[in-house]
């Protein structure tokens, strides 16, 4: 065979073997180009985020126990008449009437307040001892979802209420500190703890009732 015929015959047979090679990659069913986020350049969106759960839900996950009602007798004192937003249900609390004729604690405290979360189990521990006073919490930053919350999230479940006026802590011209802790007599004298100190233990919590109240007050 002459040499031009061989070259001639090898260009085909390479030509014909491309061909076949390349067949696969341009046959077949063509796709629609896509146009998602990613190919965009764009970031994906978020999921949707659920709703923040409403007091209502709130207040059934903190389980306080329910605010104290009003007291039969004389209320005096400078709590008299102060009327406040039961933290743990709807309505009001007349705090006065509700803690006419008994000893009672007093602890003013708010979810922002870093050492309030050293003392509120203090306080729940001491308040589920056998003879304890009866202990009220006293929300004063107006904050009652966060305030719920952190009361769950510590386990603490004593009454509690809210002071988002001010109004208690102006009967008791309350200094701009927190926490704050009042022991208020029988007679409805109240009583702060000065100098005032966090209470961790419910040990430090029986001492301070003793030394404001009497070594009896609480059993």
């Amino acid at each position: 065979m002459k040499p031009a015929l061989r070259w001639v015959l090898v260009t085909a047979l390479l030509a014909s073997a491309l061909f076949v090679a390349l067949l696969p990659l341009t046959s077949g069913p063509q796709r629609a180009p896509t146009t998602d986020s990613a190919q965009l350049g764009q970031p994906a969106q978020p999921a949707a985020e659920p709703p923040p759960p409403s007091i209502e839900q709130l207040r059934s996950r903190a389980a306080l126990q329910p605010c104290p009602a009003t007291q039969s007798g004389t209320t005096r004192g400078p709590l008299s008449g102060v009327v406040l937003p039961c933290l743990g249900q709807e309505g009001t609390v007349d705090v006065g009437a509700a803690l006419a004729g008994r000893p009672a604690l007093l602890n003013l405290w708010g979810p922002l307040c870093q050492p309030c979360t050293q003392e509120l189990p203090a306080l729940a521990a001491y308040a589920a001892e056998p003879g304890a006073v009866p202990v009220l919490g006293v929300e004063v930053q107006g904050l009652p979802e966060g305030a719920l919350d952190l009361l769950h999230a510590l386990n603490v479940h004593y009454p509690s209420v809210s002071d988002p006026d001010g109004r208690l802590r102006a009967a008791l011209s309350a200094p701009p500190v927190l926490p704050l802790t009042y022991l208020v007599s029988a007679d409805g004298q109240v009583s702060q703890v000065n100098p005032p100190e966090v209470l961790r233990s419910p040990q430090q919590v029986r001492a301070v009732v003793a030394r404001y109240l009497g070594p009896g007050a609480d059993g």
